[in-house]
């Protein structure tokens, strides 16, 4: 049998990262010449306006939209032509992310320090945000759903959308995403598309009667061109992660169904020919049946190319390892975008992953189920950065704000060692800015 995926032997337990990622490369996402490319087009944005986004409109959408703002009753009309079906999946979509993303919401909190002293934390919303969801060969309503409901959860009073105009519909975004946005209530959307968006959105226009005003926040998925334009607001805006191409591992032991792990990692390799699609196992059995699983079931899927240059590629593997302690070694190291679990006891096992976007547990939670409907977030970390940031949730919309309060006698209890670290750090009028109070209160 001639194998899909390559087969990766850590049998001998010498793992270390270095080794990890020689084996399983990842694709850099090295914006820097995207970044030249779109810094021109960032510029001319922020200095002329509108008329530079019906210019690149129609040099890279091949279309001049009407207005850049989409009418009202274009959203409505989207809404009305929406197949029930569909418009059924995405109502259940928004249910449940709003149920679950509801459950992040921080509480405010007070602490008292001292006597007279507190120190109280409390969250509000960023003013205005910036979703852009992507258009081209694809639609994403889903997209659509896992940024709004977010920002919407977060109490955030002000939503633009950007979405590319497309010439199929006379220059404006896709109708699903014009659907999804309507059944969200978000009735400020623009047909503007790629970097151009990012800078839109980020620094605001005028295109007659309608006016973007600039936003607080900008996330939303893209390309390396949108990466790069985010990176380059920075600073501007507040942006999301950046994300890079797709990727899914699954930690599986011999009970694990071989049908569900192939069609699990199958599911991830149909997004992009550089998708990385990762078993690690305990089981040379198991990695068998998934290997010989895999043709049939890709060539019963509509992008079996795609698929099979992802599975086959060297971003992709099978990991045989001797142990579950080893197999969690593995995938903590690797730290997936999505991790699935299946094995015995897999909550269990799931409570000794520290690395992973997301995980989902067990042989009935396939990553698909939280790309759509489960009520988690889809906009994960990617690259190996689960091992230091976080999928998107509500406090991307969200400021913490520290507010502290003390009374006289309080302050005067701690003056004599903030004076002390003042001096020490020879910025005396700090001090000082506590001495004239203690001195105010004993003359008084």
């Amino acid at each position: 049998m001639i194998s899909t995926m390559r087969r990766i032997d850590l049998t001998d337990g010498a793992l270390t990262r270095t080794k990890l990622s020689d084996a399983l490369p990842r694709a850099a996402l090295d914006t820097t010449a995207a970044a030249q490319a779109v810094a021109p087009i960032i510029t001319r944005v922020k200095d002329e306006g509108a008329p530079v986004l019906y210019e690149l409109a129609e040099r890279f959408d091949h279309v001049r939209p009407e207005r850049l703002r989409v009418p009202a009753e274009a959203l409505t009309r989207a809404l009305e032509q929406l197949d029930p079906q569909v418009r059924e999946a995405l109502e259940t979509s928004i249910e449940h992310n709003r149920i679950g993303h509801t459950q992040q919401l921080p509480a405010p909190s007070q602490t008292q320090i001292i006597p007279g002293g507190t120190v109280e934390q409390r969250w509000l919303p960023v003013g205005r945000v910036g979703l852009y969801v992507p258009g081209g060969l694809a639609v994403y309503p889903s997209s659509v759903v896992m940024n709004a409901v977010c920002a919407q959860v977060a109490k955030v009073g002000s939503i633009a959308l950007a979405s590319p105009p497309q010439a199929e519909f006379g220059g404006l975004p896709h109708p699903t995403i014009l659907a999804a946005c309507a059944l969200l209530g978000v009735d400020e959307v623009w047909a503007i598309g790629g970097a151009q968006a990012i800078a839109a959105l980020s620094y605001g226009i005028t295109d007659g009667e309608d006016i973007l005003q600039p936003v607080d926040v900008v996330t939303g998925p893209g390309n390396i061109y949108v990466a790069a334009a985010k990176r380059l607001v920075q600073g501007t805006v507040g942006i999301d992660a950046e994300a890079g191409t797709t990727e899914i591992a699954i930690l599986a032991d011999e009970t694990a169904t071989p049908e569900f792990v192939a069609a699990d990692l199958i599911s991830q390799a149909e997004h992009d020919p550089a998708a990385a699609s990762v078993l690690v196992t305990t089981s040379a059995a198991l990695a068998e049946a998934v290997d010989a699983i895999i043709p049939t079931q890709a060539r019963a899927t509509t992008h079996t190319e795609r698929i099979l240059t992802a599975l086959s590629g060297p971003q992709s593997g099978i990991v045989i390892v001797d142990t579950l302690d080893e197999a969690l070694e593995v995938v903590n190291a690797y730290a997936a975008e999505h991790l699935e679990i299946h094995t015995a006891n897999a909550s269990q096992v799931a409570q000794r992953v520290t690395n992973a976007g997301a995980i989902f547990v067990g042989p009935y939670t396939p990553v698909p189920l939280g790309d759509y409907i489960a009520g988690s977030n889809h906009v994960l970390p990617t690259g190996g950065t689960a091992r230091f940031a976080s999928g998107l949730n509500v406090t991307q919309y969200l400021r913490s704000q520290q507010v502290v309060e003390y009374t006289a006698e309080a302050l005067a209890q701690l003056t004599p060692q903030l004076d002390v670290l003042a001096r020490e750090e020879n910025l005396p009028a700090h001090g000082q800015a506590a001495l004239i109070r203690a001195r105010e209160g004993t003359s008084q």
